[in-house]
Formats: C-alpha cells, sequence, structure tokens
C-alpha cells in the first residue's frame, strides 16, 4: 500500500511549476475549437487547504505557491496561473485552497471536452470522487495510473494532454514512467504528454534523459527549475517536465517563468533552470 499524499506537499515549487506548464499547454490546445481529453495518471485528491496539519508539517506551500501569492511583476503565463489560484481562493471558507492538477485543467476545459482522472491511493480517490462528482464531463477511476493511460489511447477525439506525475515513492517508477510514455506515444504519437519528475539523485534524471534521447520520439523540450544544489541527501533540490510535442510557443514562454521562479523562490544561490530541446524534430 503506498503511503504518498500530496496533501504534505501542494503548492510547493514544484507544483508551481507543473501547474504553470500544464495551464499554458491546455490553454494553447484551447485555441481550436475542437473537443479534447484530458488525462491524469496520478491525480490526487484534487484539491488541498494550504494551513492543514499536512501542510503545516513541510512548510513547503510557503516556499512555494504562498510566496508567489504576494510577488509582483511576474510573467505574463505566471501572472494567469497565479490568478487562476487567487480566483479560486475569492470564495468563503477558500482562502487557503489550493486546486490540484484536475481542478486547474477543469476549469480551462470546455463542455465538449473530457478528463480522465487516475488515482490508486484508498483515500484519496474517494476524495477525487466526490470533488467532481457534479462533472458530467469527469471520469475517476481508483487503478493503476499507467494501465488506465494506455487502456485509453488513442482517444476518440484524437487531441489530448496527458500529464504522467507520480510520486516517484517507488523507485522503478523512474524506470516505468520511460516505457510507459514509449508505449502511450506508439498508441497516440500527436498527444501532448508532460511527464513530471523530482531530482532528489541526479544520476536517476541523467538515464531518464538518456532513455528519451535513445526511445525515437522526437520533440521533446526539458523544463527545470533547480532551488539549490544537487547533493546527497538534500532532499529534492529539483524539478521539472519532459514535454512531449510541446506547443511550438512554450519554449519562449516558459523561459521566462523559470528565470523568474529561480530568483522568487531561491533557497540557495546556487539556484537555477534548465530550459532546453532534449530532442528536436
Amino acid at each position: 500500500m503506498l503511503s504518498y499524499k500530496h496533501g504534505f506537499h501542494a503548492g510547493n515549487y514544484a507544483d508551481v511549476v507543473k501547474h504553470a506548464v500544464l495551464g499554458e499547454c491546455l490553454r494553447y490546445m484551447k485555441q481550436k475549437p475542437k473537443p479534447l481529453v484530458y488525462i491524469d495518471t496520478h491525480a490526487g485528491c484534487g484539491g488541498y487547504r494550504l494551513r492543514s496539519d499536512e501542510a503545516r508539517k513541510t512548510g513547503e506551500a510557503e516556499k512555494g505557491i504562498l510566496k508567489l501569492l504576494r510577488a509582483e511583476a511576474m510573467p505574463p503565463v505566471l501572472s494567469t496561473y497565479v490568478a487562476q489560484v487567487q480566483a479560486l481562493q475569492n470564495r468563503p471558507g477558500a482562502e487557503d485552497y489550493y486546486p490540484g492538477s484536475p481542478k486547474l485543467a477543469a476549469d480551462l476545459l470546455g463542455p465538449e471536452d473530457r478528463l480522465l482522472l487516475f488515482e490508486a491511493h484508498s483515500a484519496e480517490a474517494p476524495r477525487l470522487r466526490q470533488r467532481f462528482a457534479r462533472d458530467a464531463r469527469v471520469r475517476v477511476a481508483q487503478s493503476d495510473g499507467f494501465a488506465g493511460l494506455l487502456a485509453n489511447l488513442p482517444p476518440p477525439e484524437r487531441r489530448g494532454v496527458i500529464l504522467i506525475d507520480p510520486s516517484y515513492e517507488v523507485k522503478s517508477d523512474y524506470s516505468t514512467v520511460i516505457s510507459s510514455l514509449q508505449k502511450a506515444h506508439r498508441r497516440f504519437a500527436q498527444g501532448v504528454f508532460l511527464l513530471w519528475y523530482p531530482v532528489v539523485e541526479r544520476r536517476r534524471i541523467k538515464a531518464m534523459e538518456a532513455a528519451l534521447q535513445g526511445s525515437g520520439i522526437r520533440r521533446i523540450l526539458q523544463l527545470e527549475l533547480a532551488v539549490r544544489p544537487d547533493g546527497i541527501k538534500a532532499g529534492m533540490t529539483a524539478a521539472g517536465l519532459f514535454v512531449v510535442n510541446p506547443p511550438y510557443t512554450l519554449r519562449e514562454s516558459m523561459e521566462p517563468v523559470l528565470a523568474y521562479l529561480s530568483g522568487c523562490l531561491a533557497e540557495s544561490a546556487a539556484a537555477g533552470f534548465t530550459c532546453r530541446e532534449l530532442v528536436g524534430e
């Protein structure tokens, strides 16, 4: 039984990067008036309280979204993401609310779109199902997200954004995400895939990079924010995403975002970012 609960980490700097990128990809895709599917392989419970005992125990949100809510003069992509979070907090009793990826996506998608949300955790999945009980666009499954993803590709819409973001609590996930992405891409080569990763041991990320470069998949963008230098027993020092079939504007729009965040959310003078084409056309 996996024990990971995202409530301890909601709104941290990794969420900020992930959700800013996700929002930009969805907004780009919605420029065309055609239906699409959003698939989230590890959806969590869909929403979190930043003043909860879980969040207070780690204090990660204080170094992430809560710090960003007080910041000024942000790049457009970042200000749009922050405004979306603030809008959800402007309800009575929701001042400390932080949306998970499913909620952010649901608010950006239209009535013609679908959301497929997978969550295996026995406590988180029922909360996720309850949160979207009245949204006919959403299907929630308490099951393995990797298997669920492959079972639903290719989607009938032939357009989609897929977020793959396990906790990596199981170390084999570092290799499982790559093999799952390869299989998914073979079934749905035109999909936009966002593969999130944490940097705890840099060697594991280097192995992922090498595997993707040798996978045969083209057009992969790597976006990463480092808040402090890598080191043994230093915890998560950075986090990022590999984006397959990124919107053509994504690199240009995200570079100033990552530069801004590397200053605003830095925990060390060694903070920095990566925004590069890992694999070309």
